[in-house]
Parts: C-alpha cells; sequence; structure tokens
C-alpha cells in the first residue's frame, strides 16, 4: 500500500474533491482522488469516510488535513456559499481522530493559490509572458466557476502566503454599452448586480438572456443546469449568434476583472486564471479579446503588459494547494 499522511480537498458549491497525498521535500504525491457531487452527503466527515473505504484507507493514514472551501471561513468553520452545506473543520478533526489543529479549513481560492508555486510548466497555458521578477512579485489567483473567486499571494520574507478574499461578491463594473443594458438587466433581477452574477457558470446564463432578443438558436433551456457548457460549445462552434455575443461578453468581462485584480495586488509576479471554466473555453481566452479587456486600464496599459497571465490547466490545483498548505503547516 502507497505511502500517504495528508488529505486534502477541495469543496465546492457543485463537487466536491478529495485527495490522499504523500508530503515530499518538495511538491506533495498524489496517491488517490475522487471527485463526488456535495449534496450527495450530509457532511464532510461523511464524504471521508466514504472516501478512505472506497480507497481502503483508514483514518489512521492521515496526520493531517487542510479542506478548501467555496465560502469564508470564520473560525474553522464554513457556509457554501452557493450551496446549503456547513464546512466544520473541528468536526473533521474529531472523525479523523486528529486534533483540531491539525485540520485547517482555507477559502477555495485561497488553497488554489497555494498550488502555484509548484505548478509545472505543462500545468498551465501561457496568454501572456510579461516580465516576472527573478525574486519578487506578488501573485493573483481569479477563477469562474460554480461562483467567481479571487486570491492574492503575497511574497512575504521568501515565502508565499495566501490572503483570501470574497471580491467575487464586489458590485459588477460596466465598460462597454453591452454591459450597461447586461447591468439593468442585473440590478431588476436581483437588486444588485455582483462580479459573480456576469463571471461564472450562472453568469454566462445571465448573459445569455440579455444577448438573446429571440430564440436561441441552438435551443439552449437556461433552465437547465448544463446550461453553461451548452452555451459556450454553442458559441464555439458558432451555431448561434446570440451565444457567441454571450461568450464574448463573459470573455472580455473574465479579463477586465482579472485585470482589475492585478492593479489591486500589484501583481508583478503575475494573475493565474483557475476554475473549471477556463480551459474549457480556451479557444476564446486565447482569441485576444481577454487580454484586451485585461490591458485597457490606462493610463496603466504599458505596466500590465509586463504581468505574466496564465491558465491553469491542472484540475486539482485546489487539491495541489490545500495539500501542500498541509504540507508546509
Amino acid at each position: 500500500m502507497s505511502m500517504v499522511n495528508l488529505l486534502a480537498g477541495d469543496v465546492g458549491g457543485t463537487n466536491t474533491r478529495l485527495g490522499l497525498f504523500e508530503k515530499t521535500s518538495s511538491r506533495p504525491r498524489s496517491v488517490a482522488v475522487r471527485e463526488f457531487a456535495t449534496l450527495d452527503f450530509p457532511d464532510l466527515p461523511a464524504m471521508i469516510s466514504a472516501f478512505l473505504h472506497d480507497e481502503g484507507f483508514s483514518d489512521a493514514t492521515v496526520e493531517s488535513a487542510c479542506f478548501g472551501v467555496a465560502g469564508p471561513v470564520v473560525g474553522e468553520v464554513a457556509e457554501l456559499t452557493n450551496t446549503p452545506w456547513r464546512v466544520d473543520g473541528p468536526a473533521a478533526a474529531r472523525a479523523l481522530k486528529l486534533p483540531p489543529a491539525r485540520v485547517r479549513l482555507l477559502n477555495d481560492l485561497e488553497a488554489m493559490a497555494y498550488s502555484v508555486p509548484v505548478l509545472l510548466d505543462s500545468e498551465v497555458h501561457v496568454l501572456q509572458e510579461g516580465q516576472a521578477p527573478a525574486s519578487a512579485g506578488h501573485i493573483a489567483v481569479i477563477a469562474a466557476g460554480t461562483g467567481l473567486g479571487e486570491a492574492f499571494l503575497h511574497r512575504l520574507d521568501g515565502r508565499f502566503v495566501a490572503l483570501a478574499s470574497e471580491a467575487g461578491h464586489a458590485d459588477f463594473a460596466a465598460r462597454t454599452d453591452r454591459d450597461i443594458a447586461l447591468l439593468e438587466h442585473l440590478v431588476a433581477r436581483y437588486g444588485r448586480a455582483q462580479v459573480e452574477h456576469v463571471i461564472s457558470g450562472p453568469g454566462l446564463v445571465n448573459i445569455h438572456r440579455v444577448s438573446h432578443t429571440g430564440p436561441c438558436v441552438a435551443a439552449v433551456d437556461v433552465d437547465d443546469p448544463e446550461a453553461p457548457a451548452a452555451i459556450s460549445t454553442a458559441a464555439l462552434g458558432n451555431r448561434c449568434p446570440g451565444c457567441v455575443e454571450a461568450l464574448s461578453l463573459f470573455v472580455e468581462a473574465y479579463g477586465a476583472e482579472a485585470g482589475n485584480l492585478a492593479l489591486r495586488t500589484m501583481a508583478k509576479g503575475g494573475v493565474f486564471i483557475g476554475g473549471g471554466i477556463a480551459p474549457k473555453i480556451l479557444p476564446a481566452l486565447t482569441s485576444g479579446a481577454f487580454l484586451r479587456a485585461f490591458r485597457a486600464k490606462a493610463p496603466f496599459e504599458a505596466l500590465l503588459e509586463t504581468v505574466p497571465v496564465k491558465i491553469i490547466l491542472n484540475a486539482d490545483a485546489g487539491l495541489l494547494g490545500a495539500a501542500s498548505f498541509c504540507s508546509n503547516a
């Protein structure tokens, strides 16, 4: 049996990934990873128990654990933002028969940020090479999926410290006439337009509602949970003008918000695009529209041209980051 000593989790609004890792001197080595539908389980301890049992391990295998959670963490407890699920760190520690200090909860983007220093070149797609300093520079991470998350990796005394945020729930900043039309729709629908109402899977559906003045040629059912994937597939296949328009607005909004994040954090070390959506719409992100919106921040265009911009291709980046944090805690 493989040696493991770290349990990591990436707890999302739709799916949760759990992984067992072996602690090494550099990057934790993955031993077993499984994905679960979050709401198939009443809580995290029940999911952990099923995972360990199915993989043939006992809780005695685990020496420490860390879970990235899609929501704010307060006192080692988190309520998921987009799913009625509560994650309780001390309860997970009791289930694993570990001291509470050996089980940590992080915001999911905070966890993903800790993966960035150990990602391989093959695990990222470079949108903009930039001019990252050799031994300095903060890093920012933004990731659209069920929701939108943003985090900041601060370089401090030769090491990185991740800082979480709930920036996805900040106000959406309209830049163009079509953004303004979308803004008006969102305010009428929700009372307030959040960035996440635009840059996320559900956000793409919101944009689709505005970009279609008539029936959707691709016959996308906006009430279907798979609607975001259907919209992007129709757009990438050029099968529906309204879907093409929706994805175009989505990509520009994503680029603009990534540029805002770069300015807010002075991320000279790079901006990394994570989440489940980016790898699936890679042709749209590499078309140039994302970077044009990213750079269009007069008078700082020249500054933003020096910021590396990379898409994370590793679907287990959140797990890897949680394991990396656990390994170094």
